[in-house]
């Protein structure tokens, strides 16, 4: 008798991942997931319970691993707005470079289960959160160094960052090229 396929869990999460990423939550099938973890449906179930437990797994996964990327390049040394600039650009380059044009897994998610589905929602709120108190420190950070005017509200600035980047992302699944992107950018850090 063949000895089952032992897999591991992590690696999984990340397959997962991408086949909700591309798919969204409802088109996932059980058997799609099975296909791309190259694992029985037992094993699926008896490793993560169930596809919904499985998709919060990848959903916290790309929440953290996006949300650090994003912050890593708002923190590092340099002007404010030359750093804000580029961190929207990294993310324009990387939504078109994608043969797919999935966008964003979290505003893809926003847009498909937030209303239906309380946990996917907090993980989403919880990214959002994160990313716009990034933005606010940011801007906080812009008004010490005399880059952006002391007398704008940080955390109005950060709300805002935070919704041009949603923005960009949606447009970014159906843009034919950089123009529009770069313009929604330049308009943002000119705007601070």
């Amino acid at each position: 008798m063949a000895r089952p396929k032992e897999f591991d869990p992590e690696i999984a999460v990340n397959q997962a991942m991408e086949v909700f990423w591309r798919k969204g939550y409802a088109a996932t099938t059980p058997q799609d997931l099975v296909d791309a973890l190259g694992i029985g449906k037992g094993s699926l179930y008896n490793a993560f319970g169930s596809k919904q437990a499985l998709f919060l797994r990848a959903l916290r996964r790309y929440r953290d691993s996006q949300t650090e990327a994003l912050i890593e390049v708002l923190e590092q040394p340099g002007p404010v707005k030359q750093r804000l600039r580029g961190a929207l650009t990294a993310l324009a380059e990387m939504d078109l470079a994608d043969p797919d044009h999935r966008g964003c897994l979290a505003v893809n998610t926003t847009a498909e289960r937030a209303g239906v589905d309380q946990e996917a929602a907090e993980v989403l709120r919880r990214m959002l959160d994160r990313t716009e108190e990034a933005f606010q420190a940011l801007a906080a950070e812009g008004q010490r160094a005399g880059e952006i005017a002391p007398g704008r509200d940080p955390a109005a600035l950060g709300s805002m960052l935070m919704n041009t980047v949603v923005g960009m992302r949606l447009v970014a699944r159906v843009a034919q090229g950089p123009d529009r992107l770069t313009r929604v950018i330049d308009a943002t850090v000119d705007s601070l």
